[in-house]
């Protein structure tokens, strides 16, 4: 992409901020200075009630969108409207999980914010301002959710991979973090998703967007943009969809990527 970005599209956790929660000053400058230019649109695996707060420190206008719960909700900044959201029911893969990860954590997001999960997560997993709410496995989804996500702390992201492929998942997609964490969304939802649905509301074309992202659920979002940046600690797969890799969110790869149009 040489011509300037007509819109950008950040991941939040990894990409923006660090795992304890710092955000650079140089970071949050060209941000600013970004989105004075062009919309900036937060697109994120976090519900709505932890991507707030970060739209917020960033300073975006009012206005503008937000892509949360990987793809799955498109909301309007800063008032919450809800413009497009994707739900599925769970109930088979919360099914398969306890036989194949008894062990396992489960949440699914409410349309509040809050968390109903199986078993408090570790501190800080589901964002420090999180709202939740423990429940039985019967209790998890009586209706359909936006996503399930699964956690064991006891396990690896190897382990995670590997039980992805045990759970035989048709009909979702799912996507395997950092650790131990399995995010299941409806079939066919990812970021993109969110993505084309806020593009579509300022009539932009996805070959003007520039998408920073590091994790595996910023693939598909890389890839549908005009220029995909992955950050320096993505994983191998990442990187390899990216058209370009950026320095690490410790070094500061956004502000570098944006500082060059910005």
């Amino acid at each position: 992409m040489r011509a300037k970005p007509t819109a950008v599209a950040l991941d939040i956790d990894g990409t923006l901020i660090d795992h304890d929660e710092g955000m650079s000053p140089a970071v949050l400058d060209a941000v600013r200075r970004t989105a004075a230019q062009v919309p900036v649109i937060l697109a994120t695996g976090r519900a709505w009630s932890t991507t707030r707060p970060v739209a917020e420190r960033l300073g975006l206008p009012a206005g503008g969108f937000v892509v949360c719960s990987n793809g799955a909700r498109t909301m309007r900044f800063p008032d919450g409207d809800v413009v497009d959201e994707r739900t599925f029911d769970p109930s088979t893969v919360i099914t398969s999980v306890r036989k194949y990860a008894p062990n396992a954590r489960m949440a699914v997001e409410e349309s509040d914010g809050t968390y109903l999960v199986t078993a408090p997560f570790p501190d800080g997993d589901l964002g420090r301002d999180a709202r939740i709410r423990v429940v039985g496995d019967d209790e998890l989804a009586p209706q359909p959710v936006t996503r399930l996500i699964i956690r064991d702390p006891d396990q690896s992201e190897s382990d995670f991979v590997h039980l992805a492929e045990r759970l035989g998942l048709h009909g979702v997609s799912y996507f395997v973090g950092w650790t131990a964490w399995l995010d299941i969304a409806p079939e066919g939802v990812d970021k993109s998703t969110g993505l084309k649905v806020a593009l579509a509301q300022y009539d932009l074309e996805p070959s003007g967007l520039l998408a920073i992202g590091d994790g595996r659920n910023d693939i598909e979002m890389l890839t549908y943009a005009g220029l995909g940046i992955a950050m320096g600690s993505a994983p191998d797969e990442v990187k390899s969809a990216a058209d370009e890799v950026t320095k690490s969110v410790q070094d500061d790869g956004v502000a570098t990527i944006l500082n060059r149009w910005f």
